[in-house]
């Protein structure tokens, strides 16, 4: 399982989450089996994805059905930033 954070400036988070969680055929799609979700008082938010398959995950996230979906939850697009977590620390 790969994990991968993408953070994001929304126009409001209480209904940027609200429309975020009608997406599940899209995340299905993504081979997400969990997401974990925060945010700031600035209206920034983070989503950990939990994913299957990262190429899967990437090509849908590239789809214009993604970009759609990301505008009509006030995503500003410019904002974005995707990481692959791919190293983990243990003090």
């Amino acid at each position: 399982m790969s994990m991968v954070l993408i953070t994001a400036q929304v126009d409001d988070v209480a209904e940027w989450e609200e429309k975020f969680r009608t997406h599940g055929d899209l995340f299905l799609k993504q081979t997400i089996s969990r997401v974990d979700l925060g945010s700031t008082d600035e209206d920034c938010v983070a989503c950990i994805f939990h994913v299957d398959d990262l190429d899967a995950f990437f090509e849908v996230l590239e789809s214009p059905e993604t970009a759609e979906a990301m505008e009509e939850d006030g995503v500003d697009k410019e904002s974005v930033n995707v990481f692959v977590i791919d190293r983990r620390y243990d003090p």
